[in-house]
């Protein structure tokens, strides 16, 4: 299916949570797909936020150790190519869609969720349907995105 629908499969996360032949499996699927380009699947599998950044920061800290890296140059450009979702071509969600009521990101994307516009429904996640999104995304059209800017 992956093949005939040129759909690549990224998973992110710590993969040692998952048993070994699982590993293997998707390690495998990974490499099977890592060619096709006409959409990304990205499942999320003992994967945190704040996992990511220490495992991209440790990757830093390695190279730095490596003397592959300067102390000098570390930036934020070099800590994003070592996070788990950077596997992706456009890794910055514009709306995060919340739902079931929660007010919290749950430790997910911390990075990556910057300048994301929120938006939050109490419906619980197989309740939300066409309407809400439709809702959803109106809600994100009428929002002025200023990237961490102030208002002018």
């Amino acid at each position: 299916l992956f093949g005939r629908e040129g759909i690549r499969l990224s998973v992110i996360g710590d993969s040692s949570k998952l048993s070994k032949p699982l590993q293997r499996i998707v390690f495998s699927a990974e490499k099977n797909t890592e060619d096709n380009s006409r959409l990304q699947l990205i499942v999320a599998a003992g994967y945190s936020g704040k996992y990511d950044l220490v495992q991209a920061c440790q990757s830093v800290a390695k190279k730095a150790k490596e003397g592959l890296l300067h102390l000098d140059d570390i930036n934020e450009s070099i800590i994003e190519q070592e996070l788990k979702t950077n596997c992706t071509e456009f890794p910055y969600p514009d709306l995060l869609i919340r739902t079931s009521g929660e007010l919290r990101l749950s430790n997910f994307l911390l990075w990556q969720l910057a300048y994301t516009e929120f938006y939050f429904d109490s419906k619980l996640w197989p309740d939300f349907g066409k309407d809400e999104f439709i809702e959803a995304l109106s809600s994100f059209q009428q929002r002025k995105r200023r990237y961490g800017r102030r208002h002018s």
